[in-house]
C-alpha cells in the first residue's frame, strides 16, 4: 500500500509541488516572516513554467539560466519604469529579446513565457520594496526550487522514466485489446480507424517521450537505467507487433464465419493485455515480473491456422502473437538498438540567432505574438486606470498554447475555474478564519490541485485561484477587493490570447498539412528502401521504422488540430482524413515488412529492385501531386507500373505488403488532386469574419 502511494505519478507529483510551494511559507511562518515566505513561494510557479524540474544531465546548468533570466528580467523591469518607460515597450522587448530560446530547443523555449511571468510578478513589487529584493527572491527562489527537486529525483530514481514506460506499456494493452476486440467491425475502416489511430497515436507519443528523457538523462551511460532501457526495447518490439496489419477485411470475415477464430483471437489479445497493464504496475511500482506463458492461447491460434491453411489471417495473427508472447515470456528484447539515436534538436546560440532573425522564423512569429497581445493588455490595463495590470498579463501568458485548439479549451477552463474559485473565496471570505486554519487550509486545497492538474485544468484552477485570493488576503488584508477585479481581468486576459491566436500571425495546423505529409512520405520512402535494400541492417531499420511512425503522428496530430480550427472547408479537411488513413495502412505494412526484413524473410534481389522502383515512382507521384495543384501534367499521368506484372504465381506475405503500399499510395494520388485544389485559403475567412 505504501509503495502505491509513494510511487503514483499523481501523487508523487502533488507531493513535490506541494512541498516546494509550501516550505518557505511554514519557514517564514515560524520565523515572522510569513510575508516573505508567501513571496517566496511565487518562484516556483516560474521554475514550472520554464521546466526547471525535468531531471536533466545539464540539471543545474538550466537552474543557473532560468534563475539569471529571472533576475535580469525583474531588475529590467524595475529600472526601465524607474525611468518612465513604458510598460509596453517593455514587455515588447523583453519578449522579443527572449523568443530566441525557442530557436535553439523546443525545452529552452520555456525559459520564454516563465521569464515572462517573472517580470510581471516584479510589477507588483516594484515600488513596494527595494530594487535588490526581488532579485534576491527570485535567486533564491529558484536555488531552492531546484536543489528540493534534485533531492527527490535522487530520493525517487528513475521514477519519472518509469512514469513514461509505464503509460507506455499501458497504452499498448488498451491498443491492442481495443484492436482485437471486434474483428468483424473492421469491414468499415472509416468508424473502426480513428479510435485505433487516436491509441496508436498516443502510443507513439509516449514513445518520443522515453526517447527524449533517455537523451536528457544520458540513460546509455548510466547502469542504473540498464533494466529500464531493456524494458523500453521490448516496448518497442511490442508495438512494432501489435501495429501490423494484414488489412484483409474480406478474408477476416470469411475465417470468423467458418471457425470460432474471433473468440480466440479476442482471447490472446485480453490475455496479452492484462499481462502488459500487469508489467506495466510492476515498472512503475519497483516489482519484479511474475513468470508468464500462453501456450493454451497460441495453441489454440496455430489450430486456426492449421485448419484454414488459405486464409492469411489465421497464419498472420499465430504469427505476430507467438512473438509477442515470447517478448512477454523472456523479458528480453528480440535486438540490440542504438536507443540515442534519436537526440533533440538543440542549436547553439549564435546558430539559434540567426535563424531568428528570419521572418520565417517560428520563434520569431510566436515572440512577436506574445509581445503584441502584452502590449494590448498593457494598454488595456491603462485604459481601465490600473497602475500595474499584472493578472490580465498573467492570464494571457498563462492561457497562450502552441495551436488554436489547445488555447480555447485552456481558455474556457482558465475563464470557468477562475470565476468559480472566485465565488468560493468571496464566500469564505466572510467567515474571518484564524490565519493558521487559513494556512493549512490553503495546503489542502494546493495537494488537492495539483493531484488533479493534470487530467482537469479547469477544476485544478478553482484550487489555485482560491489560494491565490487568500495569498492578497494575508499580504494585503484586502482579498474581498480583489474579487470582481480579477475576474474581469481574467476575462479581457481571455480574450486578448484568444484574438492573438487567431489574427496575430496565427500558424493554422491545416496550413502545416501539406508539409507534414510530405515529411510522412519521405520517411516512408526510406524506410522501403532500407527494407528491400541488399542487407537491411535491424538498428538501422528499426530507427528509420519508429521515424516513419513519428512523421505520421506529426501529421495525424495537425489534421486533428486543423478540424477544431474556425472557418476552413469540411470538405477538403474530410478528403485529408482519407489520405491520412491511407497513410496509417502504409506505416503498419512498414511495421510488418519491418519484421520480415530482420527475420531475412525477403525477395530476391531482381523482384526487390522492380518493386523498389514501383513504389519509388509511387511516391514521387504523390510527392509531385502535393506540390503541384493544377491539373494534368506529369503529376496526373499513371506512370506506376501495374501491379499484377510484378510477380507470377503466389504472393509471398512481402509482396501483399508491397501490393497493399502501391494501392494505398494510388488512393492517395487520386485523393489529393481533389483535396489539394479545394484546400482552405485562411487570408478569404479573415476577410469574410472582419
Amino acid at each position: 500500500m505504501w509503495r502505491r502511494l509513494i510511487y503514483h505519478p499523481e501523487i508523487n507529483y502533488a507531493l513535490r509541488q506541494t512541498l516546494v510551494l509550501c516550505t518557505p511559507v511554514a519557514i517564514g511562518l515560524v520565523l515572522g516572516y510569513l510575508k516573505y515566505g508567501l513571496l517566496f513561494s511565487l518562484v516556483p510557479a516560474c521554475c514550472n513554467i520554464a521546466g526547471l524540474d525535468t531531471p536533466h544531465k545539464r540539471f543545474f546548468k538550466r537552474l543557473i539560466i532560468g534563475g539569471s533570466l529571472f533576475a535580469g528580467c525583474s531588475l529590467a523591469v524595475q529600472l526601465l519604469l524607474a525611468h518612465t518607460v513604458p510598460l509596453p515597450l517593455i514587455l515588447t522587448g523583453l519578449a522579443l529579446i527572449l523568443g530566441v530560446t525557442a530557436e535553439i530547443s523546443s525545452l529552452h523555449a520555456r525559459l520564454l513565457p516563465a521569464s515572462l511571468i517573472a517580470a510581471i510578478f516584479t510589477l507588483s513589487l516594484a515600488g513596494n520594496m527595494p530594487v535588490w529584493e526581488p532579485l534576491l527572491i527570485y535567486a533564491l527562489g529558484t536555488l531552492w526550487y531546484g536543489l528540493f527537486n534534485w533531492f527527490w529525483f535522487w530520493m525517487w530514481r528513475e521514477q519519472p522514466l518509469r512514469e513514461s514506460l509505464s503509460l507506455l506499456y499501458r497504452q499498448l494493452a488498451d491498443y491492442c485489446e481495443a484492436k482485437y476486440s471486434l474483428l468483424t467491425q473492421h469491414t468499415d475502416p472509416e468508424k473502426a480507424l480513428p479510435p485505433l489511430l487516436s491509441r496508436q497515436q498516443k502510443a507513439v507519443d509516449l514513445i518520443t517521450q522515453c526517447y527524449q528523457q533517455m537523451h536528457m538523462l544520458a540513460a546509455n551511460q548510466n547502469h542504473e537505467y540498464k533494466r529500464l532501457l531493456r524494458a523500453f526495447q521490448i516496448g518497442l518490439d511490442l508495438q512494432e507487433h501489435i501495429s501490423v496489419s494484414l488489412h484483409q477485411p474480406a478474408e477476416v470475415q470469411k475465417l470468423v464465419e467458418r471457425s470460432h477464430a474471433e473468440a480466440v483471437i479476442r482471447w490472446n489479445a485480453q490475455t496479452i493485455a492484462a499481462r502488459l497493464r500487469e508489467m506495466a504496475d510492476d515498472i512503475l511500482y519497483h516489482r519484479f515480473p511474475q513468470r508468464f506463458n500462453m501456450d493454451k492461447q497460441i495453441g489454440a491460434l496455430e489450430k486456426i491456422a492449421r485448419q484454414h491453411p488459405d486464409n492469411p489471417v489465421g497464419q498472420f495473427c499465430a504469427w505476430h502473437f507467438s512473438r509477442i508472447a515470447r517478448l512477454l515470456r523472456l523479458q528480453r528484447p528480440l535486438y540490440p538498438r542504438n536507443l540515442m539515436a534519436d537526440n533533440e534538436r538543440r542549436l547553439p546560440l549564435f546558430a539559434a540567432l540567426k535563424s531568428y532573425l528570419s521572418l520565417k522564423s517560428p520563434a520569431l512569429r510566436s515572440a512577436a505574438r506574445i509581445s503584441v497581445m502584452l502590449s494590448i493588455a498593457s494598454l488595456m490595463g491603462a485604459a481601465l486606470h490600473l497602475p500595474k495590470p499584472y493578472w490580465i498579463l498573467m492570464t494571457v501568458l498563462l492561457v497562450t498554447q502552441n495551436g488554436y485548439g489547445a488555447t480555447r479549451v485552456r481558455i474556457f477552463h482558465r475563464a470557468a475555474g477562475t470565476l468559480a474559485g472566485l465565488v468560493i473565496a468571496a464566500g469564505t471570505l466572510h467567515f474571518h478564519v484564524p490565519e493558521g486554519y487559513t494556512l493549512a487550509s490553503m495546503l489542502v486545497i494546493t495537494l488537492a490541485s495539483y493531484l488533479i492538474i493534470r487530467k482537469s485544468y479547469g477544476w485544478a484552477t478553482v484550487g489555485f485561484t482560491v489560494t491565490a485570493v487568500y495569498t492578497i488576503q494575508l499580504l494585503t488584508l484586502n482579498g474581498e477587493h480583489f474579487i470582481l477585479a480579477r475576474f474581469v481581468d481574467t476575462v479581457i486576459g481571455c480574450l486578448i490570447a484568444f484574438g492573438g491566436m487567431v489574427w496575430l500571425w496565427p500558424q493554422w495546423q491545416s496550413g502545416l498539412l501539406r508539409k507534414n505529409a510530405q515529411q510522412a512520405l519521405e520517411a516512408d520512402q526510406e524506410a522501403i528502401r532500407l527494407i528491400l535494400s541488399n542487407d537491411p541492417q535491424a538498428p538501422t531499420l528499426a530507427y528509420q521504422r519508429m521515424r516513419v511512425n513519428q512523421a505520421h503522428n506529426a501529421l495525424f496530430n495537425s489534421l486533428n488540430q486543423a478540424m477544431q480550427e474556425p472557418g476552413f472547408n469540411s470538405h477538403y479537411l474530410a478528403d485529408m482524413k482519407l489520405w491520412v488513413t491511407h497513410s496509417q495502412f502504409i506505416v503498419e505494412h512498414i511495421n510488418a515488412m519491418t519484421t520480415l526484413a530482420r527475420e531475412h524473410n525477403m525477395l530476391t534481389e531482381d523482384l526487390a529492385e522492380r518493386y523498389l522502383q514501383s513504389c519509388e515512382i509511387a511516391l514521387q507521384r504523390c510527392q509531385q501531386r502535393l506540390e503541384y495543384d493544377e491539373p494534368g501534367g506529369s503529376g496526373d499521368a499513371n506512370i506506376m507500373e501495374s501491379p499484377e506484372a510484378l510477380s507470377h504465381g503466389p504472393l509471398s506475405t512481402v509482396e501483399q505488403h508491397l501490393q497493399r503500399i502501391l494501392g494505398h499510395l494510388n488512393s492517395m494520388h487520386t485523393i489529393s488532386s481533389v483535396a489539394w485544389r479545394q484546400r482552405p485559403h485562411h487570408g478569404s475567412w479573415l476577410k469574410r469574419r472582419a
